[in-house]
């Protein structure tokens, strides 16, 4: 087990300044992926198609947004879109 050591120099000091900043944003990005998600499948799962298929949309944009900031891998990406839609059809 390594303690964590503050850094002494001064750019490494602003290094870790910077990924902890980034952590929290990614982190709240990545919460708001799954929580979106988890709320369209609770709509379909109540039979609330038109509400799903409105928020689905929304989902989607979260989705590729997520892609762009490298959050998720594009294909990763596909896969969630696509079974999200088949979801969707399905019920």
């Amino acid at each position: 087990y390594i303690i964590p050591v503050m850094p002494i120099i001064q750019a490494a000091i602003k290094d870790l300044r910077k990924s902890r900043k980034h952590r929290e944003v990614n982190k709240a990005a990545k919460n708001k992926l799954k929580d979106s998600i988890k709320e369209i499948k609770r709509l379909i799962t109540d039979g609330k198609r038109d509400e799903a298929s409105k928020k689905l949309s929304e989902v989607v944009s979260i989705i590729d947004k997520a892609v762009k900031n490298n959050l998720l891998h594009r294909n990763n990406a596909a896969h969630k879109k696509s079974a999200l839609a088949r979801l969707l059809a399905a019920k």
